[in-house]
This record gives structure tokens, C-alpha cells and sequence, in this order.
């Protein structure tokens, strides 16, 4: 049964004139019904709205209406009980007379009431199907002009002029009606009415005959509402004087947290929260996981607006999309593998060899750090996109980051999060792209690495690539270890000379050297000229080339170690081919070496590289460079004068201490080789190298410079298509050099036949492939008088040079 409520909170309407009169003058019945109500007391003269729902109510609102429209109303003692006794009800009360009656499509009753004169319940009659009782009616005692009714009417004034002014939320039209009250019983029970005061202190007042006690009791009643409401107002000034910035910040979040929720929008504690649940998934170390949380708690202690709010979020963020401990499974198919790297590249046997070694100790132990490879050898020759393959024949994921003119340690280290614009360093970047833990990671370029004023980043990949260090890896940025270990780091470099000495040794060196004619033969026809034809929108149909094509590009229009050069001068004859086609021209679908000729123009390069040997002092050496092997002329000549050395062709300082001792060798053989010493004083010696644009340097070119040196002292030809290499010393001693791989490959380029190395360069023979020296005929010397018997023929040339000696030195006084 629904309850019977006032309209609570509203203010209480006032009677009209003709309703002020002395309730005294008219009579009521002795018998009443009684309505009890709740949360509400009725007051004589007061106007109310009742909202009746209970059975018995109803039936007793609509018999009175019907009626005389006089009904009792009695408070309830407790206001939760919903089917009140006469033991639940207050028996003082006041009667009342029903304005109006509505009628709710909820099936609730609304009655408007007047109250008209207290009473009392004497007797109680009935309670079905309403309360009935006999009342007796209370009369008012207020004195007329008193001076203390008068005193006490202002005093009333007063307070509830002060309330009204102390609390908002009364409606300014009280005070209106509040001056229009000069009647001091009706401004008591108004005021009685409306007071903040619980039920049980508006029954006492109701329930006081005395008009001045009543009075009295009910401005004690209003002194104590008007100090509540002071208080509420002194503290609210208080602390709205007390809250500072980010406390009115953070309440404004909340409001704006609420319409975001409202709107669908995430504010911080969703990204926070969404941030905490990606954390849940990841498997890291445990005091990463201590880490993460407490950088997300501190987030959540942040301003949003704050600068250091998109700082704290993106590192949280960092943390989170890094992989940690999540691999890829390894494929330990070795065949499989194997025929991978062999479809991707042909020849470097050595690489595959250790690829497929690294694989089967990786199947047997199932546990490896991952080795630091660096791939070593002249440009073009495959060393980047042979990390493709292996990632492809592990089935890791690939990751490559060029090191070519990086000068800053924090590219590799990371910056501090405390620098504007701090980001982690490149290797965690990569890291953090590739989602895999376990990803060959191929270093392009590390020999191209600088240093300057903010840093050297060679120093800082020594804890990157040494397998004793990198499981601890330290970033700047990130300022937790992160485990490289179990990341595949291939390096590429075509130098080892500008590589660090200690962080050459925290690599395994695996030289990748250059192609023979057949291997570019063979890597054209499978790789390069599909590649082109692919790239300029060509079928297999539209064009093919002949072998003897590709061996005409190869021979006359390239000459490297690798193969970009002849993958640049394929795709110039496929373009030519794309272009006829687009023209809907004429052309020829088969490539042969007259088509090559016409589309590429003259040779560039000559078959036979070597010169005439019939003249003095020419002589083919061999020489290592970055781009690969190359052959090397030097040539050297005398005229008359006063025993001067010249060096020309832009030698460097070990070419010169060269020739220098060869010089001084010669001199100190001359006897022995049948060179008259008077020529040493009589004549300047000249040795070039040609191509004096181009700056030479190193110790390949020491026995090189002897020969060319003593032919021309000598007047002996030099042996038709010889080569050599090597270093000499002053006593006539040669030593071994290096790069014997590339100078083979750039001698056969040349159709050189024979070749002379040091003794102790066998073992690198031994390493090389077969095919490689194929064709060549090698003297391995231990002394230059070796060379020079080997070098130099019995006949002289055919115009020897006609040396006019005096029998005296020329005196070095005038």
C-alpha cells in the first residue's frame, strides 16, 4: 500500500483574507474522519497539496469530498510504516477542509487542504473502512496588544527574514508574503509550517495552547536553523576559499570524466586502465612489471594538462608495445634452409655454410645467444639482402637499420625522459616495430659509423653486439634492461679498417667477396633480369636475353666485385625494350650482343687491361679496394740529372716508404743485378701510377715498384700478362698482404696468366674456391730476387734507353 505524502519542500500557501477570520466563531461536527500523513504536520490557516495512495486514505478522501470536505489530519509517528494504527499516529491534530481533489493517472489521489482548528482524539470509533474518533477541539490563548506579542511577532520576523536571506534555495516571493502577514496567530502556525525541523518538534508545537510558549519555542526553533545556516555559510566560504587549483581542477575532471562517460569518449583513467590491462598480457620479468605499475599509478596523479602528462603516457606506452619474451619459432628444417639461401644467392658458400652451422647448434642445444655476423666485402655483392634470406630460412621476422653517417650515441642509447623530445634509441625503436624478441636484425653500414662532439656510437654498439653484455641491455629512455640476446645481429661493412678494434672483436668476420664472370652470368639470368623485367612491367615473352648478351654487358660495360652496376645496365636494356613497346615499335624479343652494342653505345671497358710490356718499366700489379678487386699500372722512367726520386699519381705515405726501400734495395744490389751505380747518381728516377686523380695507398705495391724500379734500370722486360702483390722490406724480404680473393678475380678480369704472391698468402689460396684460380699460374716467393728472376726476361726491350755515363761523379760544389 502506497503512502500519503505532502508536498515537502514547497512553500507553504498562505489563506486569503476572507479565510482569516476567527476559526472560533464557526462549529464543527464532534465526530471526524482521521487521515494520517507523513513527513508533515498541518497548521491552522495552512493551505497543502496531499498525494493520498493508500486504500483506506482514498476511500476516506473521496466519502469526505462527497460530503462535508472536513477531515482530521495526524502525523504519523514512524513514516516507513505503511498500514498505521491508532497506537501510530499522533492524536493532537488539525482539521481540515478539502479545496480540491485530483484524481492521478497513476491511480493516486492529490487533495488540496486548509487547515482550520486543532484538536484532540477523546475517543477512537472505528478504523474500518477508515479512521472515525470523537475530538475535542483546543482553543488558541494569545493575548491582544500585548507589548511581548509584539516583541516576539518582530522577533519572528526577524529570524525568517534572516533565513530566507541565508538559504538559496527558498524562493525570494517568501518574503513577499512573509510582509503580508500581520496576523500573529496565523504568522506562528505559517512559520511552524515551514521551519527546517524534523516532525517530532513540529508536533510539539502544535500541541502548545499557549501562544507566547509556542512563540517562544518556535524562534529557539528558528535561532537554531539560522546558526546552522551561518555555520554552512562560514564553512562554505571557507573552503571555497581553501580549494586551490588542482583541487578545482580535479573536480572539473570529474564533471568532464562524466560527460565523457556519457558521450563515449576515453578520458585519462580509460587510457590508463586499457594500459593496465595490455600489461596483464605481457610476459615480462618481474620488476618490469613493478615498474610499469608504478609509472601508471603515477600517471593517474597527474593533471591531464600538465606537460609532464603526455611525457608519462607515452613512455607507459613504450613499455607496453615492446615485445618481451615473445618469439617466433625457429624452422630447423636444414634442407629447407639450405635451399633458401640457395634460391636467393648464388655462390657465398662460406655465409650459407655458417648459417646452416648456426642453425643445426641452435636445433641440438635449442638454446644459443645470438651470434654478432658481420658480413664483410665490397658493395653489391649481397651482404643486405642476404639477411632477408635468413630470416626467411629461420622463419624470423627481418628488421634492418642503416648505420651509414650516424654520429650520435643517443641514436643508439636513447636520451634521458628528463630532455625535450626524448625518444628511445633506434635499437629499441626497431625493437619495438618488429613486435618480435627474436628478429635477425641486420646493421647496415657499421663501418660508416662517425663520432663527434655528442658522442661515439661505436663505443655504445660494443654492449649492443657483445653476447656477454646485450642480455642486460640498458636504454636511456627506457631505464629498465631489455634482453637482446636472443636477436640475430648480422652487420655489413666494406671496410674493417674504420670498424673500432673493440668492436671488430665482439664480431664474427664472415667475408662475402666478389662474383666471378660465371657467377654474374649465372646470378643475371636467374635474379637480375627477371627482377628488371618485373619492375618496367614486362612478360617473360616480351624480352629474353642471350647468354653471350649478358656476357658482353659483364666483359664491356661493367667491371666490380658485385653486381649493382650490371643490375643498373640490364635495366637501361629492358627500358629500351619497355620503351618500343609503349611506342608499338619494332624491336627484337631475343637480347644479342650487336642489340647490346646498339643500345648501350661503344664498350667502356677494354678485354685486355694490361699494357704492352716493350717498354721499360711497366708493370701490372694488383691492388684491394672498397668496391673489390682492381688491377694497377705503375710505370717509371729516368732522364738525366742529379739521382732525384719523384712520386706522382696521388701515393699515399705507405706507397712512398715503398718506394723508397725498393730504391734503397736496389742500390744495395746493384752489383748483383748489373746495374752500374753511376747511374743512381746521374739520373732522376721517375714512378707514376696512373689515374693521378684518384688517391692510392698501401702496402700491395711494395714488390710491385721493385720490379717496374729495376726493369727500367735494367732494361728488361717485364714477363707478358704478370701480375703481382706483396710487400717488401729493406733487406729484400716479401711479405703477404691481403684481399688475395678480390685481386685474383679483378687479374682474371684482365686476362692476367700468372701471378706472383708471398709465400705465406698459400693458405689463402687454399681457402678459395677452385673456380676462382682456375686458368692462373701461381709463383709463391719468399725473396725479391725471386720476383725479379721471375718477373723480369734475359731479352732487353726493343728500344732500350741509351745511358751516357761519366767515369767520375759530378762534383757537388760548382
Amino acid at each position: 500500500m502506497s503512502g500519503d505524502y505532502t508536498g515537502e519542500g514547497d512553500l507553504i500557501q498562505l489563506i486569503t483574507d476572507e479565510e482569516e477570520g476567527d476559526p472560533t466563531n464557526e462549529s464543527y461536527d464532534e465526530e471526524i474522519p482521521i487521515l494520517s500523513v507523513r513527513n508533515t504536520v498541518l497548521f491552522p490557516g495552512v493551505i497543502i497539496p496531499i498525494t493520498v495512495g493508500r486504500q483506506r486514505s482514498i476511500r476516506l478522501v473521496k466519502k469526505a469530498h462527497k460530503g462535508s470536505k472536513l477531515i482530521g489530519v495526524c502525523a504519523q509517528i514512524n513514516s516507513n510504516n505503511d498500514d498505521p494504527g491508532w497506537e501510530d499516529i499522533y492524536h493532537v491534530g488539525t482539521l481540515a477542509k478539502i479545496i480540491k481533489m485530483i484524481v492521478l493517472p497513476d491511480g493516486n489521489t492529490t487533495i488540496i487542504i486548509q487547515g482550520k482548528k486543532r484538536f484532540k482524539i477523546r475517543e477512537q470509533i472505528t478504523d474500518d473502512p477508515y479512521f472515525m474518533a470523537k475530538v475535542d477541539y483546543l482553543e488558541e490563548s494569545f493575548p491582544k496588544n500585548s507589548r511581548k506579542i509584539k516583541a516576539l511577532e518582530e522577533s519572528l520576523k526577524e529570524a525568517a527574514s534572516k533565513i530566507l536571506h541565508l538559504n538559496p534555495e527558498i524562493p525570494r516571493e517568501a518574503q513577499v508574503a512573509l510582509d503580508n502577514i500581520d496576523n500573529t496567530p496565523f504568522l506562528t502556525h505559517f512559520l511552524s509550517s515551514n521551519i527546517n525541523a524534523p516532525v517530532e518538534s513540529k508536533q510539539r508545537l502544535i500541541e502548545i495552547n499557549d501562544g507566547i510558549e509556542r512563540a517562544t519555542l518556535l524562534l529557539e526553533y528558528m535561532m537554531k536553523d539560522i546558526q546552522m545556516l551561518e555555520l554552512k555559510s562560514e564553512i562554505h566560504k571557507k573552503v571555497h576559499t581553501d580549494i586551490d587549483q588542482q583541487q578545482r581542477d580535479y573536480f572539473l575532471r570529474q564533471q568532464m570524466k562524466v560527460l565523457q562517460d556519457e558521450l563515449g569518449d576515453e578520458g585519462p583513467e580509460k587510457e590508463v586502465e586499457d594500459l593496465r590491462a595490455r600489461g596483464e598480457l605481457k610476459h615480462w620479468p618481474i620488476e618490469v612489471k613493478k615498474h610499469f605499475e608504478k609509472e601508471l599509478d603515477k600517471i593517474l596523479r597527474i593533471n591531464p594538462a600538465a606537460a609532464e602528462y603526455p611525457i608519462a603516457l607515452n613512455y607507459a606506452e613504450t613499455l607496453v608495445d615492446l615485445p618481451w619474451n615473445e618469439f617466433t619459432l625457429d624452422n630447423f628444417d636444414l634442407k629447407h634452409a639450405k635451399a633458401v639461401l640457395d634460391a636467393d644467392h648464388f655462390g657465398l658458400e662460406k655465409v650459407k655454410e655458417r648459417i646452416i652451422e648456426y642453425l643445426a647448434v641452435l636445433k641440438l642445444k635449442n638454446d644459443l645467444k645470438g651470434p654478432i655476423l658481420c658480413l664483410y666485402g665490397p658493395p653489391g655483392v649481397g651482404k643486405t639482402s642476404l639477411g632477408k634470406s635468413i630470416a626467411a630460412a629461420l622463419g624470423r621476422k627481418y628488421i634492418r637499420m642503416s648505420l651509414g653517417g650516424l654520429h650520435d650515441e643517443a641514436e643508439i642509447r636513447g636520451h634521458r625522459k628528463t630532455y625535450v623530445g626524448a625518444m628511445p634509441g633506434k635499437i629499441i625503436q626497431n625493437m619495438k616495430k618488429v613486435k618480435i624478441s627474436n628478429p635477425v636484425f641486420v646493421l647496415d653500414e657499421i663501418d660508416k659509423l662517425s663520432s663527434d662532439f655528442r658522442g661515439d656510437p661505436s663505443s655504445a654498439f660494443l654492449e649492443v653486439l657483445d653476447p656477454e653484455q646485450n642480455f642486460a641491455f640498458l636504454d636511456n629512455y627506457l631505464e629498465v634492461e631489455y634482453d637482446l640476446s636472443k636477436v640475430l645481429f648480422i652487420a655489413t661493412a666494406n671496410s674493417l679498417d674504420t670498424i673500432q678494434p673493440a668492436l671488430r672483436d665482439r664480431m664474427e668476420i664472415i667475408e662475402v667477396t666478389g662474383y666471378t664472370q660465371e657467377e654474374k652470368l649465372e646470378i643475371a639470368k636467374r635474379h637480375l633480369v627477371p627482377k628488371q623485367r618485373k619492375e618496367h612491367g614486362l612478360k617473360a615473352k616480351d624480352i629474353s636475353f642471350d647468354k653471350a648478351a649478358l656476357a658482353k654487358i659483364i666483359e664491356d660495360y661493367t667491371r666490380e666485385s658485385g653486381v649493382r652496376s650490371l643490375e643498373r645496365v640490364i635495366g637501361k636494356v629492358v627500358r629500351n625494350v619497355a620503351k618500343s613497346i609503349a611506342m608499338e615499335e619494332e624491336y627484337d624479343h631475343k637480347i644479342t650482343p650487336a642489340a647490346v652494342r646498339r643500345i648501350l653505345g661503344s664498350e667502356i671497358f677494354d678485354k685486355e687491361t694490361y699494357q704492352d710490356n716493350s717498354i721499360a718499366g711497366v708493370v701490372t700489379g694488383l691492388a684491394w679496394t672498397s668496391v673489390g678487386g682492381e688491377i694497377l699500372f705503375i710505370e717509371s722512367s729516368l732522364s738525366r740529372g742529379k739521382g732525384k726520386l719523384t712520386l706522382s699519381g696521388q701515393l699515399g705515405e705507405v706507397m712512398k716508404e715503398s718506394a723508397m726501400t725498393a730504391l734503397s734495395y736496389l742500390k744495395s744490389k746493384a752489383e748483383s743485378l748489373g746495374i752500374d751505380h753511376r747511374v743512381f747518381d746521374q739520373y732522376d728516377l721517375h714512378v707514376h701510377v696512373p689515374a693521378g686523380a684518384v688517391p692510392k695507398d698501401g702496402p700491395s705495391a711494395g714488390i710491385t715498384i721493385l720490379v717496374a724500379m729495376a726493369s727500367v734500370y735494367t732494361q728488361r722486360k717485364v714477363k707478358s700478362k704478370l701480375a703481382m702483390t706483396g710487400e717488401i722490406s729493406l733487406i729484400g724480404k716479401v711479405m703477404p698482404v691481403g684481399g688475395i680473393k678480390e685481386k685474383i678475380l679483378a687479374a682474371k678480369r684482365a686476362g692476367i696468366k700468372e701471378i706472383i704472391l708471398c709465400k705465406k698468402n698459400l693458405r689463402d689460396i687454399e681457402e678459395i674456391d677452385q673456380q676462382y684460380v682456375k686458368g692462373i699460374e701461381f709463383h709463391f716467393v719468399d725473396w725479391v730476387s725471386e720476383v725479379l728472376d721471375i718477373a723480369l726476361t734475359q731479352s732487353k726491350v726493343d728500344k732500350p734507353l741509351k745511358f751516357t755515363l761519366s767515369s767520375e761523379p759530378k762534383s757537388t760544389q760548382e
